[in-house]
């Protein structure tokens, strides 16, 4: 991590990543992270009546709140902790329940870089580690529990 200060503000730039911030960093700079171009990853969608469309393949109109989509997901998050094989669980749970199309191969969204998905589920799917479940992540779809594939 590179820190320049300009008059009085300080500017971030991370030598592994290439990434640059006028925010103070979260956390260190990490450079096997860095090395990281694309991941595979499965996720579960449960969107709500804010999300950008509230509609799915499972239902035309959905109106729950983003408060009951975030306590249905935290069910499935219990039941694939649970579980004694956490990738079985996700995909079962995935195919039937996530409100996105990738829900007919178990959530899986294939390999993908940075940059092709929204900032929170990309920051979400590159922190974790292959067999890893994310907590709840929010974005503009709705809210999801990502799993990392490869």
């Amino acid at each position: 991590l590179i820190l320049y200060q300009y008059s009085d503000q300080y500017y971030y730039f991370n030598v592994y990543t290439g990434r640059s911030q006028w925010e103070r960093p979260t956390r260190a700079a990490d450079p096997a992270q860095a090395e990281l171009t694309a991941v595979q990853c499965a996720h579960l969608l449960v969107k709500h009546a804010g999300s950008r469309r509230p509609s799915s393949w499972r239902t035309d109109v959905i109106t729950r709140t983003k408060e009951q989509a975030r306590k249905i997901l935290m069910g499935y998050k219990k039941q694939i902790e649970d579980a004694s094989d956490k990738k079985a669980k996700f995909k079962e749970l995935a195919k039937e329940f996530s409100d996105c199309s990738s829900a007919k191969r178990g959530g899986d969204l294939g390999m993908f870089k940075r940059r092709q998905m929204q900032k929170p589920f990309e920051d979400a799917s590159f922190a974790l580690k292959v067999g890893e479940l994310s907590d709840i992540v929010e974005t503009d779809s709705g809210l999801h529990l990502i799993y990392r594939i490869a």
